[in-house]
């Protein structure tokens, strides 16, 4: 379980495919904290620690399906990835509630400069079934861009933009999102589980 407040934005430093399997080799300032089957978000995706060689590195595995559904199989190496370590239990929960599982991926259609800020738009795929379900936006609800928790302005049918602070555009990998970068969505397990109760009590 995350919040979706991300630690800082680490590099991929090897990428190595197995089968339908892709092994990310990264660093980042934390790695001697790691340990392995630890779980860690990266880009919202939860993956666990599998192998801590020593050089300041550690690896973790993606299977087909997490490709499928993320951006993670666009990753080169010296791309940055978000990271974010699961979440303790006792302090403030400073985002939302994020599972570390990816619903979607979308697709950066505009960004505009707005004193300081960024107003960025991420459009997907909308698929009616699901959104039946609570996978959609709501305004001024949460929603988890590249496992970074986020507030929703402007929500459509298929489409929504957030605001980002110079902070977050300078501490995560916002600041290499540009029009056509993919980027993975989670949405809110909230409202997942109210259309849910509301779907199964008719």
């Amino acid at each position: 379980m995350f919040s979706g407040i991300v630690e800082e934005a680490a590099k991929v430093t090897a990428i190595k495919r197995d089968g339908g399997n892709v092994h990310l080799t990264l660093t980042c300032s934390f790695v001697d904290e790691l340990k392995i089957d630890q779980s860690v978000s990266h880009n919202g995706v939860c993956l666990t620690v599998v192998s801590l060689p020593g050089d300041g590195t550690y690896t973790v595995t993606a299977i087909q399906e997490t490709l499928d559904r993320s951006n993670l199989g666009d990753l080169k190496p010296g791309d940055l990835v978000n990271l974010e370590r699961s979440m303790l239990m006792n302090g403030r929960l400073d985002g939302h509630i994020v599972q570390g599982h990816v619903d979607c991926t979308a697709v950066c259609d505009d960004i505009e400069d707005v004193d300081g800020s960024r107003y960025f738009r991420f459009r997907y795929t909308v698929n009616p079934e699901m959104a039946r379900r609570g996978y959609v936006t709501v305004e001024k609800g949460s929603v988890t861009v590249n496992g970074v928790s986020l507030t929703v302005c402007d929500s459509e049918i298929d489409s929504f933009r957030v605001a980002i602070i110079p902070y977050t555009f300078e501490h995560t990998n916002f600041c290499k999102i540009e029009k056509g970068t993919k980027v993975n969505i989670e949405f809110d397990i909230i409202g997942k589980y109210l259309s849910r109760l509301m779907e199964v009590s008719r």
